[in-house]
């Protein structure tokens, strides 16, 4: 059985007393229950944003004891991340754990992101769904692996990494370090703003395995992202601007083939 708060090591109680487990919600009624509940089990500091939901999530949400902002309109999973971020930072968190709310991150995975914590190597500890094949695995809608696969191997060769996810929002983000950035993109497509900014102010990234899970392959993103087509140009847009913006904090092999026609960015010393 997966150890809960009651079994941790001293050194993973310690890290979790400095841990905000922070997750993104929006129209979850079906699931935000369980997951709160189980979350609570591996973790003190938890901090639910709600993001304009228009189901009965506010209720539910009201029934645990947990932090909560609430925003009064949808304002896209990147807003949510970087209310996370700033949650984590005013509250004085070393550490924010990020994980989604519809049961495809299974909160017994915490531990894990604890004992990679403690090696203390890394600034970004990303969840990969394609790391390594583990018991249980789901097969993913052929269209999201498949841009999943295409914006990872890009992110890859231009910025040098060795990623197998780009996408999973299972992580755990070492706060100070994440404060160094400039991040102000509001929807899906925040992780290419995300790992651009995170090269160019060299924090140091690692994945971790975790299970891939796909409850209802029917799943929307809503609006113009539902057609893949639009969802890959999108991702494709940010990706390469952000490129542009932080060239300066780059090597040339990443953005050389994009036209300069975006601004440098200041504000985070680009």
């Amino acid at each position: 059985m997966t150890p809960d708060l009651r079994s941790c090591t001293a050194s993973q109680r310690s890290i979790l007393d400095r841990t905000l487990v922070a997750i993104p919600i929006y129209n979850e009624q079906k699931h935000v229950g369980d997951v709160l509940g189980k979350v609570r089990r591996f973790a003190p500091n938890v901090l639910a944003i709600d993001d304009g939901s228009t189901d009965h999530t506010p209720t539910l949400l009201a029934m645990h004891p947990v932090e909560v902002i609430r925003h009064a309109v949808n304002r896209g999973y990147g807003r949510s991340m970087l209310d996370a971020f700033r949650w984590a930072a005013v509250d004085r968190h070393e550490w924010v754990i990020t994980m989604d709310c519809d049961e495809q991150h299974e909160p017994e995975s915490i531990p894990d992101f604890l004992r990679a914590i403690e090696q203390d190597d890394a600034d970004v500890i990303s969840g990969s769904r394609y790391l390594a094949p583990l018991d249980g695995n789901s097969e993913p809608p052929s269209d999201r692996r498949a841009i999943n696969r295409e914006i990872t191997e890009e992110i890859n060769g231009r910025l040098g990494l060795h990623l197998t996810d780009g996408f999973c929002g299972f992580k755990a983000y070492r706060v100070c370090a994440v404060k160094r950035l400039n991040l102000d993109v509001d929807g899906y497509d925040f992780p290419m703003q995300f790992w651009v900014q995170a090269v160019a102010q060299g924090l140091r990234i690692r994945e971790l395995p975790i299970r891939l899970i796909y409850n209802d392959p029917n799943r929307t993103f809503g609006g113009p992202l539902d057609d893949p087509a639009a969802r890959l140009a999108q991702y494709r847009r940010t990706l390469h601007r952000e490129l542009r913006r932080c060239r300066r904090l780059l090597p040339e092999s990443a953005w050389r083939d994009l036209k300069a026609d975006e601004p440098t960015c200041c504000g985070c010393g680009h």
